[in-house]
């Protein structure tokens, strides 16, 4: 077992040297307009859903396997999350994950891409202005974009992100985000 993991290792190792130049890394940061999609109730309370303006930041990779499709892995802090008012009140739920996005990145020309992936996201924290519900701590969505390579490393990108999963056992709603980002590739 100990040869089989150490061959492997070696396998991966020599195979990252071979495809260093295929590899990129870089930061991204930007703003999310945010909101939460589905019912119009938590636990019976009638409430209207208005979205957030937020932001996310991380790290983002990309691996060239074809002349025109990379693979781009990111890791990102990520705040969502809406604003719910009813007869009585207002408050804002604002809720900040990691997310590990894995988008298939397509050239359509040489610096124009669609990007199409999914993302799980793990909730790190929970800014609420009023205790309904208590929100899962795991959310996956599926996301769709553009990115556009500037100059040199620089590069911007528009994404839509829908959630697959409810953000509570107590409410019918999905994180839904759309995306601005401008980062810069190593």
């Amino acid at each position: 077992m100990k040869k089989i993991l150490l061959i492997a290792v070696m396998f991966l190792a020599t195979s990252a040297a071979v495809h260093a130049q295929f590899v990129q890394i870089g930061v991204k940061a930007g703003v999310n307009f945010a909101n939460q999609t589905g019912g119009s109730d938590f636990d019976g309370i009638s409430v209207d859903k208005e979205g957030i303006t937020s932001y996310h930041a991380g790290l983002v990779a990309e691996l060239k396997l074809l002349e025109k499709f990379s693979i781009q892995p990111e890791l990102l802090y990520t705040t969502q999350g809406a604003e719910y008012k009813n007869a009585v009140s207002e408050f804002k739920n604002e809720m900040g994950y990691i997310a590990i996005p894995v988008m298939a990145k397509f050239y359509m020309t040489k610096s124009l891409s669609l990007e199409l992936g999914p993302q799980a996201s793990f909730l790190v924290s929970n800014k609420k202005e009023f205790d309904v519900a208590d929100p899962k701590t795991f959310d996956f969505s599926l996301n769709a974009g553009l990115g556009l390579k500037v100059v040199g490393g620089l590069f911007v990108q528009a994404r839509y992100g829908i959630g697959l999963t409810e953000i509570s056992d107590k409410a019918d709603f999905k994180n839904s985000v759309f995306q601005l980002s401008a980062g810069y590739m190593f």
